[in-house]
């Protein structure tokens, strides 16, 4: 299941920059707890994927899981051994572009100590540092 957007008005984007924090989509607003970012990066579809089978495997179908990230951004790469010029590459994967602060997963219907060691395993597949939030307590 390799996320992506179903059309997008431009084949093609041009990188941009992740300066500052996030200002929206900071707290836990779905379910309990959450995996909040502390840094900015781009997430690729294979990272959320990879983090979202740890969730679902360790919560063995208990509990509500929630994505609260969407790979929208193309990137783009040229062939190997390609000379300059000619062109931009052609997009080669999708990413989702996240600052500090973002809530990136949530879950409920499980322990709070349950939902810190899956939050956890999550963590371990994303190339950021998280940590974990819960609605009860906000920082």
């Amino acid at each position: 299941m390799v996320l992506q957007p179903k059309k997008t008005k431009y084949r093609k984007q041009q990188r941009g920059r992740m300066k500052g924090n996030e200002t929206r989509g900071l707290s836990v607003s779905f379910g309990e707890y959450g995996l909040q970012a502390l840094a900015s990066a781009w997430i690729t579809t294979s990272q959320i994927e990879a983090a979202r089978v740890a969730i679902m495997r360790h919560l063995n179908r208990r509990g509500k899981v929630w994505i609260r990230i969407f790979p929208d951004k193309p990137i783009t790469k040229k062939p190997a051994e390609t000379r300059m010029g000619k062109g931009k590459g052609a997009p080669e994967t999708w990413v989702a572009v996240v600052r500090r602060g973002r809530i990136l997963f949530e879950i409920e219907g499980v322990t709070e100590a349950m939902a810190q060691e899956t939050l956890s395993r999550a963590a371990s597949k994303l190339n950021i540092k998280t940590r974990f939030v819960s609605r009860s307590r906000m920082i």
